[in-house]
């Protein structure tokens, strides 16, 4: 079996059928588990099947011809002009519920065809066209540049035939880009297409590492982008510092939105932060709340955080109801409540005890000594008797 490599470092197996042997596309970015793949075919059979191109752009066809497809396989697909070469990312009843999730109605929605499988001419002309999609991004950032446009050319994506190309820019405000379709078109000698994404998208197709160390979500998985507000940041009492919570994109970080939930459930019945409880000593002003622990910090001086007291969130709530009556409490703490004992001493123990080979052994108990009598003592004691 021949076996070329694209541009991008992919194995291309060219024969009729590609290698299913391997993990397919799930590996790739935006891959999908076909958790369903071993129920009867009977139970699989569906008409439209989804394709995946160049990193995130994925589409769904109706595969007309009833060709038997699988996971990873290369077909040629229906495009406008000409055809298009992409890989089969999922098929069967999974993609039913796909469509769904992505507001996709199989009924009313023009779904394009899939032609064939892709021969091993359409797959070297594939080839061939994603070796141009760098060198075509530089010159075209070239001639934008010359023309004055005051926008970024991200990424080129060549159509399979080579007839027609995708070219993604990122632009602050509008963009009169007529005269540069023409110039783009007369220069390579192709069909353009010019698609707006935003900086988030951007990360999504170049990729790379985030602050945790592992890959961006971007790029891995999330499909669909959900604004993110310092709304978020401000609920889960995280600082509103700019460079940390902006990601590579420099818009704020998506993963702000993964435990906002959990965070907004929590605050339910936490007071605000701008609240004040009134004693008879003294005035106290919020500091610092630990949403989980469900404790707040209260300080005497509104300008200094020495001698915080912490203050339980139904403690809180008890004092704000009875300071709107205009009782002023004695202290902050429940007197009902014993204080809890202060932790003196903390021993420190290293673990390796536990991992001892030994540790389930029965310990032999150490023989005792006996101890040797004196000289003379059983000589006395029979005297005694006599």
């Amino acid at each position: 079996m021949e076996k070329i490599f694209t541009p991008r470092g992919n194995a291309v197996y060219i024969n009729e059928v590609t290698d299913h042997s391997s993990c397919g596309n799930c590996c790739s970015k935006l891959g999908v588990y076909d958790w369903v793949q071993d129920l009867p075919e009977t139970l699989q059979e569906y008409d439209i099947v989804e394709i995946q191109f160049k990193n995130t752009r994925k589409g769904f066809y109706r595969n007309v011809n009833q060709i038997s497809l699988q996971k990873g396989d290369i077909v040629a697909v229906e495009a406008s002009p000409g055809h298009d070469i992409g890989v089969v990312s999922l098929t069967g009843w999974l993609v039913e519920r796909q469509m769904k999730r992505m507001g996709v109605d199989p009924k009313t929605a023009e779904l394009k065809k899939i032609y064939r499988r892709a021969k091993k001419a359409d797959i070297e002309k594939w080839v061939e066209a994603m070796a141009l999609e760098h060198d075509t991004m530089i010159r075209s950032r070239k001639i934008a540049e010359r023309l004055k446009l005051d926008m970024k050319i991200g990424d080129v994506e060549y159509q399979g035939d080579k007839t027609k190309a995708i070219f993604y820019y990122i632009a602050d405000e509008r963009v009169d880009f007529r005269e540069l379709i023409k110039v783009l078109a007369e220069e390579f000698k192709i069909r353009v297409e010019m698609r707006q994404i935003g900086a988030r998208q951007e990360a999504g197709r170049i990729g790379g590492i985030g602050t945790c160390g592992r890959e961006l979500c971007c790029s891995t998985w999330i499909a669909q982008f959900d604004s993110v507000t310092t709304n978020a940041a401000k609920i889960q009492e995280l600082s509103l510092n700019p460079q940390k919570l902006a990601g590579q994109c420099g818009k704020l970080k998506c993963c702000l939105n993964y435990e906002l939930a959990s965070y907004v459930d929590a605050r339910k019945d936490i007071p605000e932060g701008n609240i004040q409880l009134e004693t008879k000593d003294a005035t106290y002003y919020h500091f610092k709340t630990d949403i989980f622990k469900r404790s707040m910090w209260f300080g005497s001086e509104p300008s200094s955080s020495v001698n915080l007291i912490e203050v339980p969130v139904e403690r809180v709530n008890e004092i704000i109801e009875l300071n709107r009556k205009g009782i002023k409490v004695p202290s902050l703490l429940d007197t009902n409540v014993a204080p809890q004992a202060a932790v003196t001493h903390i021993d420190f123990t290293d673990g390796l005890e536990d991992d001892s080979i030994t540790r389930f052994d029965k310990q032999s108990k150490p023989k005792l000594k006996k101890r040797r009598k004196p000289k003379g003592q059983n000589k006395h004691k029979n005297d005694d008797k006599a």
